[in-house]
């Protein structure tokens, strides 16, 4: 008896059977014009010369924060500059064919310099900086 009237209430609910589930997807919006625009050239690092290495002090323990400077030769001012990281690590990309001065600067410790050649066919340069402690009253840090 409770199957009758659950089927005679649900036949007053719905009087021609269940609902049909909708499919229909809504209408697209219009499509807006077309404006294509040529796509961003990306810097390439192709052609570039890339210079790493790590600074150490006069412990052999790697040097944070040591500021490395880079500079074309006969140039006065340095263009690419960088700070070591936590593991006395750095790397910085600059152009090929030239000449180049890299400069490593620490707080307490004397100022090293090296030339580097970037006219030649290699791609990269590797460097290891052995930092001396600077005598007393002359640092590489920036006055």
């Amino acid at each position: 008896m409770k199957h009758v009237l659950l089927i005679f209430a649900f036949g007053l609910l719905f009087p021609g059977g269940l609902p049909a589930a909708q499919t229909s997807a809504p209408a697209p919006a219009p499509a807006a014009p077309s404006t294509k625009q040529a796509p961003r050239k990306r810097p390439s690092h192709a052609d570039d010369f890339l210079i790493r290495g790590t600074v150490f002090n006069d412990k052999a323990l790697a040097l944070p924060g040591a500021e490395i400077r880079i500079r074309r030769n006969g140039d006065k001012k340095f263009r690419w500059e960088t700070l070591t990281n936590s593991r006395g690590e750095f790397a910085v990309r600059v152009p090929r064919g030239a000449d180049y001065e890299l400069n490593v600067r620490a707080k307490g410790f004397a100022a090293e310099k090296k030339e580097l050649d970037a006219k030649s066919g290699a791609r990269e340069e590797n460097t290891v900086f052995r930092l001396t402690p600077a005598p007393r009253g002359k640092t590489g840090a920036k006055k």
